[in-house]
This record gives structure tokens, sequence and C-alpha cells, in this order.
């Protein structure tokens, strides 16, 4: 492998010995100045594998031992003191007999003592991340693509084939790691701050069998967040940025509501009688006839709260698995949804995405396609020993209200039943007999609300039924107790009310 034993005039055999001296590392016109010195042997993984059940891997090391041996030998004036490395590993793609040999300016072989500087994680809907690579303070370049063949480590899940890659530029401790693509004129980087990762997609405008346009996520996490400068406050749409740690400032919140068209009023709303108007002018009666009065106030389903179902252990409740779809909208997880979350039986979170499912802890924040975020809320301590997130809902559900009613919500009740998404047994795993989801919390009389001046009264009707008062932001409040009819609570317009899995919010 290094070099033929004789004078070998004819062979044609490429050897180990004459790649590195036709590819120098650094040279200056044609004499070279500097070779590399780090190599990885790849041979066939049955060979490999037989090596290390049968000698318990000392013919690998015999070999990598060996090369380097003579590697440093030949090449000891060219080395300009770096160690000489090499790596022995398995690949199914080599036929028994076969060598690959793997040098150049993004190969980098890590000293036994060294340590991880960074870790670089992938994801197709920034719910389920996978490890990419790690990178070391001395390596300083390293290429991700599709596959180990044409880059440093490959990307699992990369969408753009074989034509390009992610190049990261490490200039060692104390500096930025750099984000480059290649070719820089098919692919464009942008960091998202908010978020903490890159956003690589492509110019040529290729989509996924879904019609989406294709992307790939990249994080960088540093092992040692205190040794590396902050993240820049805003990072301009161009192919190259600095690298940065995970910020901590809060995720954003989506710019713009953009509720579903809503549904006909229920048919049991008690219209609102209405002082009898002056009759119009004769002038002015084809003009009024033309107009309607309109409901103006809304409630909207701002968000699900999810709940710890080791509190409903007696009622067999194993798991509750939300998805939104397409338009964002709350739908049984399956492969139609865009991200799903779940809640097992013993309080734990995840994400579940075509890619497969993540744990998580919130607060989280997910972009399953570009321009929208879906986010995890932590619940307040006062809700914690309900629930265990807050799940925001981008384009929140709402229905018109009538104003100066009183109207009834719970489960057993017709008023706003198309804000209570999860009135099906698809959303909960349950080891008895299926049921809705609805009867995890949430009373069939749970309270009562009817429009006022200066916003909304609320009346607990089931001593039961937990209330809380949450303001704009979805920040606690207070409880609601024992407000009745005849002493209501005041909820302000704009802020939301929590009963069972849902976050309601009372508009004016």
């Amino acid at each position: 492998m290094w070099q033929s034993p004789g004078l070998a005039l004819f062979s044609r055999r490429a050897l180990l010995r004459d790649l590195l001296e036709r590819a120098p590392r650094e040279q200056r016109g044609r004499a070279a100045t500097r070779c590399f010195s780090h190599v990885t042997l790849m041979l066939p993984q049955e060979e490999v594998d037989d090596d290390r059940h049968l000698t318990r891997g000392a013919r690998a090391r015999d070999l990598a031992q060996g090369l380097a041996a003579l590697h440093q030998k030949d090449f000891g004036d060219l080395l300009a003191g770096d160690d000489v490395r090499y790596h022995v590993v398995g690949t199914e793609r080599l036929e028994p007999g076969q060598v690959e040999v793997k040098f150049g300016h993004a190969v980098y072989l890590p000293a036994a003592e060294e340590q991880v500087q960074y870790t670089v994680a992938v994801s197709r809907d920034s719910a389920v991340w996978k490890t990419a690579c790690a990178i070391y303070p001395n390596q300083r370049l390293t290429v991700i693509g599709q596959d180990e063949y044409g880059a440093t480590c490959a990307a699992p899940g990369w969408p753009f084939g074989a034509e390009g890659g992610v190049l990261l530029i490490n200039d060692g401790p104390g500096t930025p790691l750099e984000v480059q693509v290649r070719p820089k004129d098919a692919f464009e980087c942008n960091y998202d701050a908010s978020a903490g990762w890159y956003t690589v997609k492509s110019r040529r405008g290729a989509v996924d069998a879904a019609g989406a346009p294709l992307r790939l996520l990249l994080r960088i996490t540093p092992a040692q967040p205190a040794h590396v400068p902050a993240a820049p406050a805003a990072q301009r749409p161009i192919p190259m940025a600095g690298a940065s740690p995970r910020p901590t400032a809060p995720s954003a919140r989506p710019a713009v509501w953009k509720p579903r068209v809503a549904p006909q009023p229920e048919m049991t709303a008690v219209p609102v009688a209405q002082a009898a108007a002056p009759a119009p002018r004769e002038s002015e009666a084809i003009a009024d006839a033309t107009f309607a009065p309109l409901a103006r106030q809304r409630v909207a389903l701002a968000a699900l709260a999810l709940p710890r179902l080791s509190r409903y252990r007696e009622t067999g409740a194993q798991a509750l698995e939300i998805g939104l779809d397409g338009a964002f909208a709350p739908a049984a997880a399956g492969p139609d949804a865009l991200i799903g979350f779940a809640v097992d039986e013993h309080d734990g979170l995840q994400a579940i995405t075509p890619a497969g499912r993540e744990r998580i802890a919130a607060p989280a924040s997910f972009s399953p396609v570009d321009s929208t975020r879906v986010d995890l809320l932590a619940p307040a301590p006062a809700l914690a020993d309900r629930y265990c997130a807050l799940l925001r809902l981008p384009r929140p559900p709402s229905q018109p209200v009538a104003a100066g009613a009183r109207f009834v919500f719970g489960r057993g009740t017709p008023m706003l039943a198309g804000l209570r998404v999860l009135d099906s047994p698809r959303f909960l795993k349950s080891s008895g007999a299926p049921c809705s989801a609805d009867r995890l919390g949430l009373s069939r009389t749970a309270f009562s609300f009817e429009a006022d001046t200066d916003g909304w009264r609320i009346a607990r009707l089931s001593p039961t039924q937990a209330l809380y008062h949450l303001d704009e932001g979805l920040q606690f409040v207070a409880a609601i107790g024992d407000a009745t009819a005849d002493a209501p609570y005041r909820l302000p317009a704009g802020h939301h009310l929590v009963a069972g899995h849902y976050v309601l919010r009372f508009d004016a």
C-alpha cells in the first residue's frame, strides 16, 4: 500500500506514498513545502469486523502504526511539526481486497486527549435534531454533505444531493465559527438569531414531495459557551455568517395572527334584543337595508394546555398526541401532520415529525416550515401541577359571540363547540374504552361568560373545574375560584382563560 517491492515500472496500482507526493498540503512553485499528515483508511466492512472479532482490532492498529511510521520516515521534513495520525474504518461499499484512502484539508483525526469544541446537529423540521459531527479546536476546515465520500461527515437527511456542501471554518478558540455554502451561487445560508440555527436553502427552487422548498437547519452548539463570543444582534441574509452560541432571548412570537374562517353562529345562541331604531327616511331606506349588524365580540383558541397525564392514571390514559396540519390547525397526529406533540403517562414531552420522535422540554420553539414558528411555552408555577406546557397555535381559530347574552362553555354544551378541537378519541390513547380527551379536566358545564362594556364576566359553574386567568402574553394572573353569576370574575378584553385543555382568548 505504501510502496511496491523492487522495481515496478509497469505497475498501475496507485500507492499511498505517491498520492501524498502528488497532492501536497502546501507548495512553492512545483516544490512541496508541507504534506498532509492525517489519513483515513477505508477497508471492506467484513474484514474490519473479522479483525475486531478475532484479534480485538490488532491488525488494524498494526496497519495504522506501520503506515504512520513510514509516513514519518519519508516525509519528516515536510510535516512542520504536525502529528502523523492514521485511522482505519470499515465501509460496505468496498469489495474484498479494495482499499480507499482519504486525506485533505478537511480531513482531521483528533488526538486521544483532545476535547470537543463544537457539536454540529442538523434537522429538516426543527424538532428532530441529529448529530452530524464534532469539531475540535485544531480542526480548521469541516465539510458537511450528502455522504462521507465527498465530505468530512455526512448530514443525516441531507436533501440537496451530491452537488454541494456546507463549509465550516474554525480559526481556533476565541474566534467565531464561520459558516459558508458551496457552491455559493447554488445555495443561500441565513442565520436566525432568535432560534439559534442556520437555514440552508437551494437558490434553484427545488422542492420536496409535499411541494415545500428544500431546506436544512444547522445548529452549532459550543462545548464551552463561556469561552465563545455571544451571537451578533442581527445577521444579514448572506452565504457566510459568524457562529454563535445558542441565544438566550425568548423565541419571537408570530407577527400576524391568521384565524381560520369563522364558522356559523351556534344554533343555540340567544339573539340580543336591541332597542327599536327610528324609521329611516325614504332617501336612506335603500342604503340602510344593505347593511347588517355584525357581532364584534370573539373568542379565539389561542393555545392548547398539555395536561399531566400522571394525574389521570385511574382513567387508563396512556398518551395524548396532538398534530398540526398544513394550515397549522389542530388535527390527529399522523403522516399528514407537519408537526405533532405527545404527552406520555409519565408526563414526558415528545415532538413528532416525519423524521421521527424527539424528547423535548418546554420552553421550546419549532419551525416546521419557513415563516411560521410554533412555540411550546412552560406553564407558570401555579399551573405546573396540572399542565406540562402550553402549545401556542400560530393561527388561532375563533368564533363570534353575541353581546349582551350569557353563554355556557363545557364538555356537554354546544356553545363554542368548534373550539373544542380535542373532543375526539383520536387524540387520546387509553388502556380502557376509547373516550374523548375532553374528559380529562373539562366539566360538562365548566363556566359561563358574558360580554360586558369593560370586558367579560366569568362565573365558575362546576366546583371541580379549575380556571386560570392569563394576560395578553399568556402570563399567569390569578386562579378563578368561587366566581358566580351574582359575583362574576372580571376578565379584561384580550386576556385568556384556561379551562381543561383550552386556552381561550376573549376579544372585544
